[in-house]
């Protein structure tokens, strides 16, 4: 486990700063400044490693939280990084928009602050970029059978990626110019930088993912053309319905949905 003592020699959150204010206004770029490595550290070493880690069951993907922020406390990014791939393939984009349920279920928080979570899992992949950890794991040996996945939102990015590694070969579909999704379109730059997406859709390519943007399954390419042509289909179509909100004065002149402004315009 992290440090035997460490929830009681630190006993509060410490979370990056802030960029100033004057510096933010000046760009679209995410809002926090890179943490110190010890600081993080610090937080790791608050992991008590429970009996029964709630954390695990709180993440959706059931991350192997006190694993990785004992490695953290440590300092073995190699290794950290590895027991974070194992259950996520992409922690970058968990660790900046997660809104951290594992935080929530976080044992310590009974009677502490939580542990900072999301802000190591994030730290710790930025970690595996900047020293080249993360490479394009091609498979050994094609299996000869063809998958179409339909979405590159991260649903269909996970599959995709998972599939071409297991040997398949993959063509992803999506109608925007793009990949990624919401995580292109529906997430605003100071929340997660567009070149995020773009280093781990290059780290696909080169993995042998195909990419075949502007094509509305559907419409231009129907259903029955996809299953002769495929051995297999993937829907991970996203919602792009609004969600409306009957409330009063919703109807007022000025209300708008903020899902048209979150794309850029094309016009």
């Amino acid at each position: 486990m992290a440090d035997p003592q460490g929830f009681l020699k630190y006993r509060e959150r410490e979370l990056p700063e802030r960029r100033p204010v004057p510096v933010r206004i000046m760009d679209w770029k995410e809002v926090y400044e890179a943490q110190p490595v010890d600081q993080l550290q610090r937080q790791a070493s608050r992991c008590m490693d429970c009996g029964i880690p709630f954390c695990h069951s709180g993440c959706p993907l059931g991350n192997l939280i006190p694993e990785w922020n004992d490695l953290a406390w440590k300092g073995d990014w190699r290794e950290a990084i590895e027991r974070l791939h194992a259950t996520n393939n992409f922690p970058e984009f968990t660790g900046r928009l997660c809104p951290a349920p594992c935080e929530t279920a976080c044992v310590l928080g009974i009677n502490q602050p939580a542990v900072t979570i999301k802000q190591i899992e994030v730290t710790t992949i930025e970690k595996a970029f900047e020293q080249q950890r993360v490479d394009p794991q091609p498979p050994d040996r094609l299996s000869g059978k063809t998958v179409a996945v339909i979405g590159s939102g991260p649903a269909g990015l996970a599959a995709a990626q998972q599939l071409t590694r297991a040997g398949h070969t993959v063509a992803v579909y999506e109608r925007a110019d793009a990949p990624g999704g919401l995580l292109r379109y529906g997430i605003p730059e100071f929340k997660m930088e567009k070149a995020v997406v773009e280093r781990r859709i290059r780290q696909m390519e080169a993995e042998g993912t195909r990419f075949r943007c502007n094509v509305e399954v559907g419409t231009e390419l129907t259903g029955t053309e996809l299953m002769r042509r495929f051995d297999a289909v993937v829907l991970a179509m996203g919602a792009t319905v609004r969600r409306d909100l009957p409330v009063p004065g919703r109807d007022a002149g000025g209300i708008l949905q903020a899902m048209d402004f979150l794309p850029p315009p094309t016009g």
